[in-house]
């Protein structure tokens, strides 16, 4: 016997680079940081799980907009679907007319769904679990984002089996610890 799901079913994961992103907030953080920021903007892409992340103060609509323009599209080309939960901060006019501008199709993940964007939710967990093991204290975590997503982007993903890292630049990273104690493939550059 098949069991046929009720309802057409939507692949989250594209065959190419960068053509889905998520993107949802972490936040706010308490205490906040020594620079006054509370919140993490989070994107990943769903094919190599290569994530990007800013904070700030306030997660503006026009935050988010500046972030998906400088951090996704100026970086990595104009994505064909970006997916978010139903904040008022991811779905207003100005992330409308953004993706109107460049033709990305905005998909919503369910109040009721929200493992429909399940790819930034565990990414934002490792985050957490990241800056809160790397943080020297309470309020210096936004100094530390860069070296959390750098530990995330060298981490091998269980889904793909690979780091996004890899996946993104087809080697691996060196990483500050081989150049400390050499490995291998840095003795023999």
């Amino acid at each position: 016997k098949i069991n046929v799901p009720p309802t057409e079913l939507h692949q989250l994961s594209e065959p190419w680079p960068f053509s889905m992103w998520g993107i949802d907030v972490i936040g706010p953080i308490n205490p906040k940081a020594s620079n006054g920021h509370r919140f993490i903007l989070v994107a990943i892409d769903y094919f190599s799980k290569w994530i990007e992340a800013t904070s700030y103060a306030n997660v503006t609509a026009r935050n988010v907009v500046k972030f998906i323009r400088r951090d996704i599209i100026a970086r990595y080309g104009v994505p064909e679907a970006i997916v978010t939960d139903n904040g008022t901060n991811l779905n207003n006019k100005f992330v409308d007319e953004l993706f109107s501008e460049f033709k990305i199709r905005h998909l919503n993940s369910s109040p009721y769904r929200p493992q429909m964007n399940g790819a930034v939710e565990a990414a934002n967990k490792n985050i957490k679990k990241i800056l809160a093991k790397t943080a020297e204290n309470y309020r210096d975590w936004h100094d530390r984002l860069p070296f959390a997503l750098m530990a995330y982007r060298t981490s091998i993903r269980t889904s793909t089996g690979a780091t996004p890292f890899s996946l993104v630049y087809g080697m691996e990273a060196v990483l500050p610890v081989e150049v400390e104690i050499p490995s291998l493939r840095v003795l023999s550059q």
